[in-house]
């Protein structure tokens, strides 16, 4: 059985560069459906970073929910993002599951103004 879901895409480290690697990944790796536009985003938390440029993408998979998360986790470290920096700190990549067949699953959909237009782009 195939699943759809929507991943929250951002990076604020080259963000170019990192957010074409990972739609790469995705696109070679399992159907993609839809991309989003971009928007750039201030930091959350810590605010003495650069800008994060955030999107979604939709894409179809076969794999079960817990072992596309830990995909993407996967495609994180492809991309060398650094699990010991703080949690709001910059980042390579990040990749969140928001909608999991049909479904909103995680709540800055309902925090985050530029996630939800983003998500709801292509939902």
């Amino acid at each position: 059985m195939n699943h759809e879901c929507i991943i929250g895409i951002g990076s604020n480290i080259e963000p170019e560069r990192n957010i074409a690697a990972a739609l790469l990944f995705l696109r070679l790796e399992h159907m993609l459906i839809a991309v989003s536009s971009k928007v750039t985003t201030k930091p959350i938390g810590i605010i003495d970073q650069p800008d994060f440029q955030n999107g979604a993408v939709k894409v179809s998979t076969k794999l079960e929910i817990g072992d596309f998360k830990s995909y993407l986790k996967g495609i994180e470290d492809r991309l060398k993002r650094d699990r010991t920096a703080p949690k709001f700190g910059p980042r390579t990549i990040d990749l969140d599951i928001v909608v999991w067949d049909q479904e909103i699953i995680d709540r800055d959909y309902y925090e985050r103004d530029f996630l939800k237009a983003l998500v709801d782009e292509i939902f």
